[in-house]
């Protein structure tokens, strides 16, 4: 059963700008550690895919925190959420903490996709029930 859904749409000049005003401290409060080592390692080569690796992460956090209701509300946070690749590319989500406590309790499962092109970065969620809700 869906419990939500979330979709977002990031402009890749606001967070180019973003990071111009406000360097890797910006980068190091929406990335988990994992990411921001990646969007290091990305910037130096390509610092364009820096870019729009750091967008297309914020993105897809903000489409999850709507799927789940809670916005950017305690237990999500951006460091408690990351986006990671399995082997094939695929993007994943990965909970940490107080969020994965949270979210397992729930007995929720998460389907993230994310997008980019030239100005935008795009991402959709999807969030179900593993186990359909006890009658009341």
């Amino acid at each position: 059963m869906i419990y939500g859904i979330g979709t977002d749409v990031c402009d890749v000049r606001r967070i180019r700008a973003s990071l111009e005003r406000h360097g890797d401290r910006f980068a190091a409060k929406v990335l988990s550690d994992h990411e921001f080592k990646t969007w290091k390692t990305r910037s130096a080569r390509w610092p364009e895919r820096g870019i729009r690796y750091l967008a297309t992460r914020f993105s897809a956090k903000e489409s999850f925190s709507k799927a789940i209701g809670l916005g950017m509300r305690m237990p999500m946070t951006w460091k408690l959420c990351e986006i990671a690749n399995e082997a094939s590319g695929k993007p994943v989500l990965v909970l940490h903490g107080e969020l994965k406590q949270w979210f397992e309790a729930q007995s929720l499962q998460a389907h993230i996709t994310v997008t980019d092109e030239t100005d935008y970065a795009a991402s959709f969620c999807v969030v179900e029930h593993l186990a359909a809700p006890t009658p009341t």
